[in-house]
């Protein structure tokens, strides 16, 4: 149903009163739905061992179950980010939610790698658009002065949930094992998506704890007026920042997901530690990206103040080479857990420009953001696609020719090093460019 504006009466008290904090309720509501996003998305790496070892999966099988839901998670990013554009981010995110976590369930009932296949390209195309409605939830219910903290809470949150994932899948398929694993993940959505359903509205002068104050500090107001405009999409193919974003993105992507789907296989299969001690490596590589996206956001408030082109390029390029000078360390040392603790602070410096990308991706696409955010998103696919496969399918040539451990394991991560480098290169060179006209002035970008 429509949002309908509320009775201020109940709220205001008085003429004078502050701002109520509303907003930041729906900022925590939305961590709640990125941490069980990342939660149900990564639990898989913990499980591919086992996985693989029950469905008689090669190393480049279990990469194509990898990449099954990433690549109908980017098929259908672009239409539901643009869905949600057209009807709200409270219908679309609560159908996402409750799709995903069928699947998530589901994964628990497959018998093959047919069967797996299908059910995890389900999942994507099912939790595809998540993100690009989160950010239009954001774009909406945040000031600009407030959204560059609240994006590094909200992908602390989902990056905590991706931290959780790893230990705590470990321990319930010791005791469970891994297919009831699955079914106990999926049912955690389920209840966030009945709670967002009933309190939740996608204007926040909609909403009855938001009072006129907080209405007017927010700024904005949902109308069809500026929802359903045409995309211009002439002038996002000739934009620069578009280009540069999403490539930027596949780059990120390429790194992450190799933390997100392969690492624990690496840390077992590549440098010999058992499960359990896989799954806290796992996790503080995680825990170490989550810190890099609430301090990312904070960094984003501080340094990058006034719209300043240059501090953008300064501060994602930067972050990128050290990024890249950390994984190096730690591709030099035999310690684990110094590698791992080497590794988590290269995922901690990645991390921290993702409440840049989502600040300059926002910022670029204007009322277009749920579609554009999604394209830009999406193309980050091709990165996560070529390292789920590039990690099996290397990892099995390798091993044909008679290697084993690091030596079978440690060279997708040389190649990862040259793509952090390229990244920073990439930020280097970002300028600030709308797709459309901005409706009030912002600094120059040249």
């Amino acid at each position: 149903m429509p949002d309908t504006p509320p009775d201020r009466t109940a709220v205001d008290l008085s003429a004078d009163s502050p701002p109520t904090k509303t907003r930041f309720v729906v900022l925590s509501v939305l961590c709640l739905l990125s941490g069980v996003l990342y939660l149900d998305r990564i639990c898989i790496s913990q499980a591919l061992p086992s996985i693989k070892a029950d469905l008689k999966l090669s190393n480049t099988e279990t990469s194509y179950v990898l990449m099954a839901f990433t690549l109908a998670y980017g098929l259908f990013e672009v239409p539901t980010g643009r869905w949600g554009d057209l009807i709200g981010g409270r219908r679309v995110l609560t159908r996402i939610s409750l799709w995903w976590s069928a699947f998530t369930a589901l994964t628990g009932a497959c018998i093959g790698l047919w069967s797996i296949l299908i059910v995890r390209f389900l999942f994507g195309a099912g939790e595809a658009g998540a993100f690009p409605n989160v950010a239009r939830v954001l774009s909406r219910w945040f000031p600009d002065a407030e959204r560059g903290r609240a994006q590094g809470v909200l992908l602390a949150a989902s990056q905590a949930g991706g931290a959780i994932a790893p230990y705590l899948a470990a321990l319930l398929i010791r005791d469970i094992g891994w297919r009831w694993t699955f079914v106990a993940f999926g049912g955690v959505g389920a209840v966030w998506a009945a709670g967002f359903w009933s309190w939740f509205r996608d204007d926040p002068a909609a909403h009855p704890a938001v009072n006129s104050a907080e209405a007017r500090l927010i700024g904005r107001r949902v109308t069809s007026g500026n929802v359903h405009t045409a995309i211009p999409w002439a002038a996002v193919v000739r934009n620069p920042s578009v280009w540069f974003l999403s490539l930027i993105m596949a780059l990120g992507s390429f790194n992450s997901y190799l933390y997100f789907s392969w690492f624990p296989t690496y840390l077992i299969e590549g440098r010999g530690v058992d499960k359990t001690t896989a799954g806290m490596m796992a996790s503080l590589v995680l825990v170490f990206s989550a810190i890099g996206t609430f301090l990312g956001g904070i960094l984003l408030d501080l340094i990058v103040a006034g719209n300043s082109a240059t501090r953008r390029r300064v501060l994602g390029g930067s972050i990128f080479f050290l990024a890249a000078l950390f994984l190096a360390c730690a591709l030099s040392t035999q310690d684990p857990w110094l590698a791992a603790f080497l590794t988590a602070m290269s995922c901690f410096m990645t991390q921290a420009t993702q409440p840049l990308w989502w600040s300059c991706t926002i910022g670029i696409s204007g009322k277009h953001v749920g579609a554009l955010f999604g394209l830009m998103n999406s193309v980050g696919v091709f990165g996560a696609l070529s390292s789920q496969y590039l990690v099996g399918a290397v990892a099995d040539w390798l091993g044909k020719q008679g290697y084993s451990g690091r030596t079978q394991w440690d060279p997708i991560f040389y190649v990862n090093v040259g793509v952090l480098v390229v990244a920073g290169l990439m930020w280097s060179s970002f300028r600030f460019v709308p797709v459309e006209p901005l409706e009030e002035p912002v600094a120059n970008e040249g």
